[in-house]
């Protein structure tokens, strides 16, 4: 079976692969990519012999919404980091956002967060930066197709994103 399945805000995707696999009593299930703890949306389940399925949904193009508060950085690029930076925010039109968007249109770069499950060395980074480690992670080729404005009241920025597999949208927003 593959099925989209709604994550809510503080499971895990492992979470939700405890929870079907407790249902329907299958020794195999597993997702086609991750979506952070604090993150709700769908998430692709895959059990039995479909999970050799997710290897190809998870290399699928991608959209998600995402909110971004601008004028503030956290160690973790994200709601539940530590803020690390404050800065005043500029007026901004949602004209000058879609020329900084456009910016960020295309093939680009991203530098995986350490606070993320991308494993280096068989370790996931986001054990390694609980320990205050930072190690080097290699530059991923990734393609944003898409972003578009959604909103903006002072100081948060809705936008949407079309991208490649790969993509951290977090990083995206530090970047922006």
């Amino acid at each position: 079976m593959i099925a989209n399945i709604y994550k809510p805000v503080q499971w895990t995707s492992f979470d939700v692969v405890k929870k079907i696999r407790n249902i329907s009593k299958e020794k195999k299930v597993g997702h086609a990519g991750t979506l952070d703890p604090f993150a709700e949306g769908v998430l692709v389940i895959g059990t039995g012999k479909d999970t050799k399925s997710l290897t190809e949904i998870s290399g699928t193009d991608k959209t998600y919404e995402a909110v971004l508060k601008l004028g503030s950085a956290t160690d973790t690029m994200d709601s539940e980091g530590t803020t690390t930076e404050v800065d005043p925010i500029p007026d901004i039109t949602e004209n000058k956002i879609n020329q900084i968007f456009s910016n960020f249109v295309g093939n680009l770069e991203q530098i995986p967060p350490m606070y993320s499950a991308k494993k280096v060395n068989g370790i996931r980074l986001y054990k390694l930066a609980r320990k205050n480690i930072v190690v080097h992670r290699e530059p991923v080729s990734i393609v944003i197709h898409k972003l578009q404005f959604l909103s903006y009241k002072k100081p948060i920025l809705k936008f949407s994103v079309h991208c490649s597999k790969g993509t951290y949208v977090r990083v995206l927003g530090n970047d922006i």
